[in-house]
């Protein structure tokens, strides 16, 4: 059954929703990032090549991958854990001092010595991005650092909801910590859900949630989706094929979708009225809907909050992340109680 869902909603009971938030308690599990950017003006074009000279005005730092996936759930009201990889370098130890300023923990963060924090240097001109460069390294984990993560999981036994798994493409998900993560969810109640990245997906066999956008999912099914049907029919094919529970797919300016393995299908248009950055967009998606989840929600009140929140977002430049009484504000301002 398809369903067009509609944005007619109450907005009292979505907020009630959101304030179940609190009681979610999440491991996010991936490649962490430090995002940089560079803002400044552009007013002439370089005499030594053709290229923008670009006059810069500010700098500034926001934690990424996985760690703005942590950092979205915290801004939600949600309980979050972050479990990945850093170096031993300036760039690690500032990210292990931001998430403690932020009152969570730490432990879950493991230190290769020699493996490079990632960092993305984003150079953004008249809030268009002229250039990204990024100094990281995509080698695979070593098994010694899978073994630690795996190992801090299971100690914390039962006292999680939820896994996201924010997958960059930085080396830290594989195939040995994805069966690593089915297992320790086995016997338990807890949602594991995958952030996906294309050319990782024969990872992400039996897992609860998928949330790839409308490219990975075409990228995954080898169709393009420019239409309402092929979009159902890679819906269909991810469930069938990655023996999911859920499958959420985003299709930025057209909303998203969300896939039942009972066979339903929901429609959520877009309330986003301006998109200026959809970066940072996917963590959004991933940590609301799996907050919803975690606290007790269907999965289509849950798709909806969601949708609300990624419209928030991009209408950001820049990494951002959503605050619970901004989320209110916005059912307030577009739904009627």
């Amino acid at each position: 059954m398809i369903q067009e869902m509609g944005i007619h909603h109450n907005s009292e009971e979505l907020k009630r929703c959101v304030d179940r938030f609190s009681d979610a308690r999440v491991i996010v599990v991936g490649d962490i990032i430090m995002d940089e950017y560079i803002w400044g003006d552009v007013s002439r074009i370089s005499p030594e090549a053709p290229v923008p000279v670009v006059d810069i005005k500010e700098e500034t730092k926001m934690l990424g991958g996985a760690a703005n996936v942590l950092n979205n759930i915290a801004s939600l009201g949600g309980n979050p854990i972050l479990c990945g990889v850093i170096g031993d370098d300036q760039t690690g130890q500032e990210i292990v001092e931001w998430v403690k300023r932020q009152g969570l923990r730490t432990d879950g963060i493991i230190t290769e010595s020699r493996r490079p924090t990632s960092v993305k240097t984003r150079v953004v001109a008249h809030n268009q991005q002229v250039v990204r460069f990024d100094r990281e390294s995509r080698k695979k984990l070593g098994v010694e650092s899978v073994e630690k993560i795996l190992d801090f999981i299971q100690k914390m036994e039962d006292s999680y909801d939820a896994i996201v798994v924010a997958d960059y493409g930085k080396g830290v998900i594989s195939a040995e910590l994805m069966e690593g993560l089915r297992g320790l969810v086995l016997h338990s109640s807890a949602i594991l859900a995958v952030d996906p990245k294309i050319g990782n997906f024969e990872f992400y066999q039996n897992v609860d949630v998928i949330t790839p956008n409308h490219h990975e999912a075409g990228a995954f099914c080898r169709m393009e989706i420019d239409d309402r049907e092929s979009l159902v029919r890679a819906g269909k094919q991810m469930l069938k094929e990655l023996n999911c529970r859920y499958v959420l797919i985003t299709q930025g300016k057209d909303g998203m979708s969300l896939f039942e393995n009972s066979g339903e299908i929901s429609h959520i248009p877009t309330v986003a009225r301006k998109v200026y950055d959809v970066t940072g967009a996917g963590d959004t998606v991933i940590s609301t809907f799996c907050l919803g989840l975690a606290s007790g929600l269907d999965p289509k009140s849950a798709a909806i909050i969601s949708n609300f929140a990624a419209g928030i977002v991009v209408g950001e430049v820049g990494t951002s992340t959503v605050k619970a009484e901004e989320l209110k504000k916005v059912f307030n301002n577009r739904l009627k109680s």
